[in-house]
């Protein structure tokens, strides 16, 4: 963050009005329904957003204050008490809804599973008798170690239930990795799996646990709970391990929902960050309850008819709002698949649509880039006229890629709802309502209803229209991070103090570089930071630097993100070994390997390139930016004044 503004070069001329039969079914059925709700909000936000949450959920006890705003510290519905899973599942047993399908699950090898309202609720019902039987409390912190599969969800809802904190570690994640995140959440049980299948492999995950917490490295840890997924032989450790049919066989499906106060915290998600270590991001049970439940609806125009596919994983936030509590919250049926599209069967995705008749269908622009190599054949070949509506997440979507997305799978009569989001902001702030806003590839659009976005410099001045800058969230949300967990003074750093407060006000800092068109759709341009977004996923360089320098040859590590075709951006590694190793092709793949072993599969360098130096300024930073253009195989311009060693940039170039 040098630069007061950042330069923008992406213009994208086409203009999509959304279907007027769409727009007639709607929620939201117009641009100008969209701003009378955001002129409410403006107005008087207090009043907005409780009216929202008086008439969307249910409450065990109405809030004394709607919001008490000490910035940058929010408290919302003060005093008011709820259980998401009630909201999620007991509501809707009073009605038809109880015996519709919940949760569809479809398993890689072909195994399926579908439970109704009823089945779901009893099933969580149990394993939240069950975690009370290992000791677990309100309060406590639980593990959660799963892949795509049902209990994953269950072990969610059976937390939150009972007013436990879970903190669900993506399945990708190396035995380093997970213990790193189940010290700092101080976690009293873990749940797993023998495994789970992707691609037609076994992913090993109860070994990654064991290993996890060998020599007792993780001492809060008292029980692992294990879910018996692919029949693979495992280590069970007497009076610690468990399985988890075993012990959710005969357990009362009678557990009456917890009580919680609004601002108890619901769950702990890590997130990387520019200094390494992940920040546990905390969120809360009524802000959250409510800001992923009008999302859901607003921005997917979600009725409790829809067959509701979001593609993303559990273990990130993605697949918390709006593969379980969002479309649960609204009496819709969610739909979870284990696998990924593969060579043995591209067309898996098309062929789960298909199937079970998905009405929304809600992937990142990764998943939609790999199955554009696929050509168009295959989803044409497949009967994919139940999606009515089309969304993205995870990062900006190429026009070209959206325009592919709309023709082909949405067969140019479904919105593409593109969305911009983070972990900390727990649901969607720009998006289009379906309904409502005309739409323009590669653009998130406008806020959502009740967000106070902006542009602004480093001084925290507004920039003019079509200006790169600073994207800042003004005012608080629901939805809102509440704190990094046992970490406040990072909480402020990083969201709060890296734009000075202007007269008082607090800019929520969200790391992105974005711009403003003449039509104020916002259109964003990149982190500002050194977060690598892989595949949707946000991985910190620092991170992954230490895991190369944690390898024996290793004397220093610089790590980049340059752009790949199918995953938005890759790793680069730029690493200085010790006197006594030499770079080899074998020392290469051992590095890698090592990054894999430390953080997990998703943080492997697609390249290694060994330097006897980094570019380094006088002060001993290293210059990023060069870097990135040596990963590219773009010319290094810029000034190069600053530079302690040029001939280390020679070297490189070289």
């Amino acid at each position: 963050m040098t630069s007061t503004t950042i330069e923008s070069n992406l213009q994208e001329q086409h203009l999509f009005q959304p279907p007027r039969q769409f727009s007639q079914a709607a929620y939201i059925k117009s641009i100008e329904e969209y701003q009378h709700l955001c002129d409410r909000a403006r107005e008087n936000p207090a009043r907005f957003w409780s009216e929202i949450a008086d008439n969307e959920l249910q409450w065990f006890q109405t809030w004394d204050k709607v919001l008490d705003w000490q910035p940058p510290h929010a408290k919302w519905f003060v005093g008011g008490k709820l259980n998401i899973t009630h909201n999620c599942l007991d509501r809707h047993l009073t009605n038809s809804q109880k015996n519709m399908p919940a949760l569809v699950w479809q398993g890689e090898p072909g195994d399926a599973r579908t439970y109704t309202y009823g089945e779901l609720h009893q099933e969580v019902c149990q394993m939240a008798n069950v975690l009370k039987q290992l000791g677990v409390t309100k309060g406590d912190r639980v593990g959660i170690y799963l892949p795509m599969i049902p209990e994953a969800a269950i072990a969610m809802l059976a937390c939150a239930r009972i007013g436990a904190v879970h903190s669900v570690i993506f399945a990708g994640f190396s035995a380093e990795a997970v213990k790193g995140r189940l010290l700092d959440a101080e976690a009293k049980v873990v749940i797993t799996a023998d495994g789970g299948w992707r691609k037609n492999k076994i992913v090993p995950l109860k070994k990654e646990v064991d290993k996890a917490l060998a020599n007792h490295e993780v001492p809060s840890v008292k029980n692992v709970l294990v879910v018996q997924r692919t029949g693979q032989k495992i280590y069970m450790q007497p009076d610690r391990d468990y399985w988890w049919q075993d012990l959710q066989n005969g357990t009362s499906t009678d557990c009456p929902a917890e009580p919680m106060d609004s601002e108890d915290p619901l769950f702990i998600l890590y997130t990387s960050g520019t200094t390494g270590k992940p920040k546990g991001v905390v969120h809360t049970v009524g802000g959250y309850s409510l800001y992923t439940h009008i999302t859901t609806k607003w921005a997917f125009d979600l009725k409790d008819t829809d067959i509701f596919w979001c593609t993303a994983d559990v273990g990130w936030i993605t697949g918390h709002s709006y593969a379980v509590y969002g479309p649960l919250s609204n009496g819709a049926t969610t739909v979870m698949y284990e696998g990924a599209p593969h060579a043995d069967n591209p067309a898996c995705l098309w062929d789960v649509v298909e199937k079970y008749g998905v009405t929304i269908f809600y992937t990142a622009p990764t998943a939609i880039r790999l199955l554009m190599t696929f050509g168009d054949e295959l989803p044409l070949s497949r009967n994919l006229s139940s999606i009515r509506l089309l969304g993205t997440v995870g990062e900006p979507i190429n026009p070209a890629v959206w325009l592919w997305y709309h023709r082909v799978i949405g067969r140019g009569n479904c919105p593409i709802v593109d969305t911009w989001w983070q972990t900390e902001t727990g649901g969607v702030m720009l998006t289009p309502l379906p309904g409502a806003t005309p739409t323009k590839p590669g653009s998130a659009t406008l806020p959502f209803p009740g967000i106070v976005a902006d542009i602004v410099d480093l001084e925290g001045n507004s920039v003019p229209e079509n200006e790169g800058g600073y994207l800042v969230i003004k005012q608080p949300w629901p939805g809102m991070i509440r704190t990094v967990y046992n970490n406040p003074d990072r909480y402020l750093s990083t969201y709060w103090t890296k734009i000075a407060p202007k007269d008082g006000q607090y800019f929520y800092f969200t790391g992105d570089g974005a711009r403003k068109d003449n039509d104020g759709y916002f259109w964003i341009v990149g982190r500002v930071d050194d977060v690598i977004n892989i595949a949707g996923h946000r991985l910190g360089t620092m991170e992954v630097e230490s895991a190369l320098v944690s390898h024996s040859a290793v004397t220093e590590a610089a790590v980049v993100g340059r752009a790949s075709e199918i995953k938005g951006e890759e790793l680069v590694a730029f690493v200085t070994l010790k006197p006594d190793y030499v770079a080899t092709e074998e020392l290469t793949q051992a590095l890698k390997q090592h990054v894999v072993h430390e953080i997990g599969a998703i943080a492997r360098p697609a390249e290694i390139k060994f330097a006897k130096a980094l570019p380094k300024t006088r002060s001993g930073k290293i210059m990023r930016r060069f870097l990135r253009a040596i990963a590219s195989g773009e010319e290094v311009t810029g000034d190069i004044s600053t530079l302690e060693d040029r001939t280390a940039l020679d070297k490189l170039r070289s």
